[in-house]
């Protein structure tokens, strides 16, 4: 179940920074407080709602495309809200200029004019300034990778309307150092990704004010040299968080396991990658012009060519797979999923847990100590945009 947060109220359940009964009173689409409830521990926890960083589409909506309708995207984000997240960043990747600038008109559109549009909280743009190397450029369309150009990101900011809040580039394509420099000043979060960079490109686009890798170990060779190498120069960049595609698909659990360690916890997020077939049946689905496959192993795959395209995960599932392939804590996952993806993507009133004055977004659900599977009970999404 799913609600949007009334004027006022209180929610409870269990902490899982304590243990213990809490109850979080919101007015105004904001947390007034938590305190002690006093009563014995119930098996309904409550934590911050989920933030997902990168999603491409979902339950058969392709948010890559300029023609996709309103009433579409409206069901997709009540079914995204069925997974625990409150908030997303409707994802959109390389294309043409125009279909990239017209999915963008098109969510910006929903984002005003939707009941629950304020649950995008903002856009990534994943590419079109990215490798055109096979590997690292991914399942994206080699026909449209180019050159960065601030004429062309002034004319997608312009489309969305101002709401892009990552961007995705891989520093070593022509055009990109200098681009980073100035929509880091437009509190833009540049994000590394889908990149051949050189151990000294990646120092240089930290240095020009990058801050993130985008679901850091994909997009890149299947081989790759000992040392050095793309993927370790950014596990080993402090300044860098990291977003983690967690289905036991795209990451081995144990690189995924050295990878956070590399990171730490508090830089590290996961995230889904979701394309539009996440959370259908198997079958034929498309992305963008790109026709892929949904199996029945739950990948996503290019029917040209056989390559991974994007995932079909939902959030809960990466939180279940996160804790059952590196053994930590479910606050330590929550975390990754909430305050890591709110700090690393600049979402203003997410940066507390479940602390007084922030976002009055919250997740009810039950969870198995033992077996460490999750069953949302209910999202609750604040009333603010």
């Amino acid at each position: 179940m799913t609600h949007t947060g009334t004027d006022r109220g209180t929610y409870t359940g269990r902490s899982p920074v304590t243990g213990e009964m809490i109850e979080v009173r919101q007015e105004q689409g904001r947390i007034v407080s938590v305190e002690a409830s006093g009563g014995p521990a119930g098996d309904l926890w409550i934590a911050p709602g989920m933030i997902d960083i990168q999603v491409n589409g979902f339950a058969g909506v392709d948010y890559n495309s300029p023609v996709t309708p309103l009433d579409e995207i409206a069901r997709s984000i009540e079914v995204i809200h069925q997974t625990g997240v409150s908030r997303f960043l409707p994802t959109v990747i390389t294309g043409s200029n125009e279909n990239i600038r017209g999915s963008l008109r098109n969510l910006s559109k929903a984002k005003r004019e939707l009941p629950g549009g304020g649950a995008m909280a903002g856009f990534h743009v994943e590419g079109p300034w990215i490798s055109d190397v096979d590997g690292p450029r991914g399942a994206h369309q080699k026909e449209h990778v180019r050159a960065a150009s601030y004429d062309e990101w002034k004319q997608f900011d312009e489309a969305a309307e101002g709401n892009i809040r990552i961007l995705t580039v891989a520093p070593e394509q022509e055009g990109v150092m200098a681009l980073i420099e100035k929509v880091v000043e437009e509190n833009v979060v540049v994000s590394i990704g889908h990149t051949n960079a050189s151990t000294q490109d990646i120092r240089d686009a930290i240095a020009a004010g990058a801050t993130m890798s985008t679901h850091l170990g994909n997009g890149s060779h299947q081989i790759i040299r000992r040392f050095p190498n793309y993927i370790f120069d950014q596990m080993a960049a402090d300044e860098l968080c990291a977003g983690f595609i967690v289905d036991g698909i795209h990451l081995d659990p144990n690189f995924l396991k050295v990878a956070i360690r590399a990171k730490g916890l508090e830089k590290s997020i996961i995230t889904t990658d979701a394309v539009a077939p996440a959370n259908c049946p198997p079958g034929s689905y498309r992305i963008g012009d790109q026709e892929v496959e949904l199996t029945a192993d739950h990948c996503v795959r290019l029917k040209s060519s056989g390559q991974l395209a994007g995932s079909a995960l939902r959030l809960d599932r990466a939180l279940e797979k996160l804790m059952q392939f590196t053994g930590i804590s479910l606050l330590e996952a929550l975390r990754m999923a909430t305050v890591n993806a709110a700090v690393g993507a600049g979402i203003d009133g997410r940066k507390g847990f479940l602390e007084a004055g922030d976002v009055a977004d919250l997740v009810l659900f039950r969870f198995d100590e033992e077996t460490r599977a999750i069953q949302i009970e209910s999202t609750v999404c604040a009333a603010v945009n």
